[in-house]
């Protein structure tokens, strides 16, 4: 399971920049890669694990700005078709992680 995070978040102000960074770095803090400049990905082994990822970005959510948050399979991820310029690129396997009970 993938969980995918859109955001378009105003940066016209200071205030505004350091919220969009916190949220950003939240994200990175809670095991998401950056996908694309505002999209976030992040693998989860289980529905229920993603569970617990979305509500803590939910949680984190700012005030001002756009968010979606997808989920996908993992089949449907490995079906993206993934272009730099002209050149299709391989997408990068899922990295490790490891679950601590």
């Amino acid at each position: 399971m993938w969980v995918l995070v859109f955001f378009d978040l105003p940066t016209e102000t200071l205030t505004e920049r350091k919220v969009a960074t916190r949220f950003r770095k939240g994200l990175l803090d809670d095991g998401f890669s950056m996908f694309q400049f505002s999209i976030y990905t992040r693998f989860c082994p289980s529905r229920e694990n993603a569970s617990v990822h979305i509500k803590r970005t939910k949680s984190a959510l700012p005030k001002k700005g756009k968010v979606c948050i997808m989920q996908i399979t993992d089949k449907q991820f490995g079906m993206m078709e993934l272009f730099h310029g002209q050149k299709e690129a391989d997408l990068e396997p899922p990295s490790q992680q490891l679950e601590l009970f």
